[in-house]
C-alpha cells in the first residue's frame, strides 16, 4: 500500500499545522467549527509566496515524466470531513486500479482542497479504455455523493484575493475589464496530460496559459 502525505487536504504547510490538527481530530468530533477553521485556514495558506512549488512534493518521484495525468476540478472547496472521506476512496481506487488484469502503477490525490489528480505511469502497465473508464466512475461518484460538479470544462479555476475562485468562461472578459483577474493571475491550467506537464505547467500565471490569446493579453499584462 502505498503511503499517504498526512490528510488529503493537500495545502502548502505553513504555520497553521494541519497534521497535529488531524491527529486530535476525527470524522465523527469535527462540527461547524472545524470547517470555518478549515476555509479560514485555507485562504491564509494559500497566499504564500511558495504556493508555486510546495503542493509538487507530493508528487510521486519515482513516475516517469511521461506518466498520463486527469485532473478533475470541483465547482467548491471541500469541507475537511468530505476530503478524508475522499482520501480512502482514492487509495481504495489506486489499490484496485487495473489495466487488462494487470496492476496499474497508479497516484491519486486531493490537491488544494478542490482538484482530484489522477496519474498512471505507463511504463509500467498502459491504461486501457476500460480502466480509465473506471476512474470516470470514480469521479462520478464523488459528484454525486458529495453533490458537486466535477466535469464542467467551462468553470475555470483562479487565484483570485487568496484564494481559489472559479469563474465561468463566459464571464472571463468582464473578470478582466473589471481588473478582477489580470495578466498575471494565477491560473489552474488543468488541460495538462503529463507528469512533466503537471510539474512545470498547471499552476501559471494566466499570461502563460492558452487564455493569453482568448483573452488577448501579452507576457507585459493586460
Amino acid at each position: 500500500m502505498r503511503q499517504l502525505p498526512v490528510g488529503s487536504y493537500h495545502l502548502p504547510v505553513g504555520s497553521w499545522q494541519l497534521a497535529g490538527y488531524q491527529l486530535c481530530c476525527s470524522l465523527k468530533t469535527q462540527n461547524l467549527r472545524t470547517n470555518q477553521l478549515i476555509n479560514q485556514s485555507t485562504n491564509q495558506l494559500i497566499n504564500q509566496s511558495t504556493m508555486f512549488d510546495t503542493w509538487k512534493h507530493l508528487i510521486p518521484a519515482d513516475f516517469s515524466d511521461n506518466s498520463r495525468v486527469w485532473i478533475y476540478q470541483s465547482n467548491r472547496l471541500f469541507f475537511m470531513s468530505e476530503a478524508l472521506e475522499i482520501e480512502v476512496m482514492l487509495e481504495d481506487f489506486v489499490a484496485k486500479w487495473l489495466s487488462h488484469g494487470d496492476k496499474v502503477k497508479g497516484y491519486a490525490n486531493l490537491l488544494f482542497g478542490q482538484f482530484i489528480v489522477l496519474m498512471a505511469d505507463e511504463e509500467t502497465t498502459g491504461v486501457s479504455g476500460c480502466s480509465t473508464d473506471t476512474s470516470v466512475r470514480l469521479i462520478k461518484s464523488i459528484e454525486e455523493q458529495f453533490k458537486v460538479s466535477m466535469f464542467d470544462r467551462m468553470n475555470l479555476a483562479f487565484v483570485i484575493k487568496d484564494k481559489v475562485q472559479v469563474l465561468p468562461m463566459a464571464h472571463l472578459t468582464h473578470a478582466l475589464e473589471n481588473n478582477f483577474i489580470n495578466a498575471d493571475t494565477p491560473y489552474f491550467n488543468n488541460t495538462v496530460l503529463t507528469k512533466k506537464d503537471l510539474l512545470n505547467n498547471w499552476l501559471i500565471p494566466v499570461n502563460q496559459s492558452w487564455l493569453a490569446g482568448r483573452l488577448k493579453l501579452s507576457s507585459a499584462g493586460s
